[in-house]
C-alpha cells in the first residue's frame, strides 16, 4: 500500500515543514524530560488538550519528578487528578512511577520493550515517548493517526477491525522518517487535531492534500470507514447522602480496581428493573455498608455520560438509622462534614451533588459543616 506514495521524500518534507512552522506551542513541547512527556501522553489519552493544560502544570508542580511522584499516596494523586475522567489512568501513572524508581533506577526506560512493561503503556504510548524524548524511530497510531492514512491512501477497510488497525500498524512502522520520527510522529498529532478533522476536514490547508488519495476521489468524508456504533446503554442509578444525628455525612470509597477505582462517593448504585428509586438505595447501601437507612428528600438529579453508558444519578438525604458500617462492597468507608469533602477525590458526578449540597439542596436536618 505504501507504494501507492510516489514521493515519500517529498511527504515527510511537507508535514514537517508544516509542523515546524505552524506547531501549537504547548508545554509539554518545551522540555525533553521523558517523565514530562510520559506524563502529557498519558493525560492525552481521550482527553482534548485544552483541558489537559492547567492538569498537566498542577502535576508537575505538586510531583516535578518521577520519584515526586512514586512517594506520594495514591489519594493525593486522584485528588489531583480529580475531574479529568478515565481514573485508570491515574492509578497506571502512580504503579508505573514507582516501577521506574524501583526497577529503572528512577530512570526511564529507553527501549521500546521496556517502556511497554509499565503499567498503562501501550504500543501508542511507547512510540510517542520513544520518538519524542528518546529520538527512537518508531511510530505512533491513535485514532486522529488512523484517520490520516485513512484518508492519504483511501483505505476503504473497517479501521476498527483488528485485522486493519495491524496493517495500518505496519504502514506507519514504514512511513517513519529515519532520524526524524518525532518531528513526524507530531506532525501528525497536530495535522489530525487542527487540519485533518473528523468532520469538515481543511483540506485547503493541509500540507500533505497533494499527496492525499482520498481528496482526489473526494471521498474524504467518508473515511475512515467504521462499523455503526451500539446504541450506549442508559441506567438509573441512585446515591445516598447518609446523614448522622451529629451532623456527620458518610462517604465510602470504591475498590482500586475497575470503574473510577479509588474514589470515594456518595454510596449507592444501579436501580434493578421493577424498583423504585428508595428501595433501590436502601438495597445498595444494606448490600454495600451492612446499615439501615430511611430516604428523605431529593437533593437533585445529575445526568452523566461515560464512554460505554450514560447514567441518570438520582441523590437523596437519608437518616442513618442503626448497623454499624463495614466495607462489604467498598474499600473504605468514613463519616466526614461537608467542609471537609474537599481532602477527598470524587468522580464529577458526586462533585456536583456536593455543589447541590453546598448550595443548599435537600432539608439539611444539621449543619453538615461542623
Amino acid at each position: 500500500m505504501i507504494d501507492t506514495i510516489h514521493n515519500l521524500p517529498a511527504l515527510h518534507d511537507a508535514l514537517i515543514g508544516w509542523f515546524e512552522q505552524h506547531k501549537t506551542d504547548l508545554p509539554w513541547r518545551r522540555t525533553q524530560d521523558p517523565y514530562a512527556i510520559w506524563l502529557s501522553e498519558i493525560m492525552l489519552q481521550q482527553t482534548q488538550v485544552t483541558t489537559v493544560i492547567p492538569y498537566y502544570k498542577r502535576f508537575l508542580a505538586r510531583f516535578p519528578t518521577v520519584r515526586d511522584l512514586a512517594v506520594a499516596p495514591l489519594g493525593d494523586v486522584l485528588k489531583l487528578w480529580e475531574g479529568l475522567g478515565y481514573y485508570s489512568r491515574a492509578r497506571n501513572l502512580h504503579r508505573a512511577a514507582q516501577m521506574v524508581v524501583d526497577d529503572f533506577g528512577g530512570n526511564f526506560p529507553a527501549s521500546i520493550p521496556k517502556l511497554r512493561t509499565l503499567p498503562g503503556v501501550g504500543r501508542y504510548t511507547a512510540g510517542a515517548v520513544g520518538s519524542l524524548a528518546f529520538g527512537l524511530d518508531v511510530p505512533v497510531l491513535d485514532g486522529n493517526v488512523i484517520r490520516i492514512l485513512a484518508r492519504l491512501l483511501d483505505i476503504t477497510d473497517d479501521v476498527t477491525q483488528v485485522t486493519t488497525q495491524n496493517a495500518l500498524w505496519n504502514l506507519v512502522e514504514q512511513l517513519v522518517p529515519a532520524g526524524r520520527a518525532g518531528l513526524w510522529n507530531e506532525g501528525l498529532m497536530e495535522l489530525g487535531r487542527r487540519v485533518c478533522m473528523p468532520q469538515s476536514p481543511d483540506c485547503a490547508a493541509c500540507p500533505i492534500a497533494d499527496h492525499c488519495m482520498a481528496r482526489q476521489a473526494n471521498t474524504q468524508a467518508e473515511r475512515p470507514v467504521k462499523r455503526p456504533r451500539r446504541k450506549i446503554p442508559h441506567y438509573d442509578v441512585t446515591a445516598a447522602v447518609i446523614q448522622r444525628a451529629d451532623g456527620f455525612i458518610l462517604i465510602a470509597q470504591r475498590p482500586p480496581n475497575g470503574m473510577l477505582g479509588g474514589l470515594w462517593e456518595f454510596p449507592g448504585g444501579k436501580r434493578e428493573p421493577g424498583e423504585t428509586l428508595p428501595d433501590c438505595l436502601k438495597r445498595e447501601i444494606r448490600e454495600e455498608l451492612g446499615i439501615e437507612i430511611a430516604v428523605k428528600d431529593q437533593v437533585g438529579v445529575v445526568r452523566h455520560a461515560y464512554s460505554h453508558f450514560r447514567i441518570t444519578l438520582y441523590a437523596f438525604m437519608c437518616e442513618y438509622v442503626s448497623g454499624q458500617p463495614q466495607a462489604l462492597e467498598c474499600a473504605d468507608w468514613t463519616w466526614t462534614t461537608l467542609d471537609t469533602l474537599d481532602q477527598y477525590a470524587f468522580p464529577v458526578t458526586d462533585q456536583q451533588i456536593i455543589a447541590m449540597l453546598r448550595n443548599g439542596g435537600g432539608q439539611l436536618g444539621m449543619d453538615l459543616g461542623t
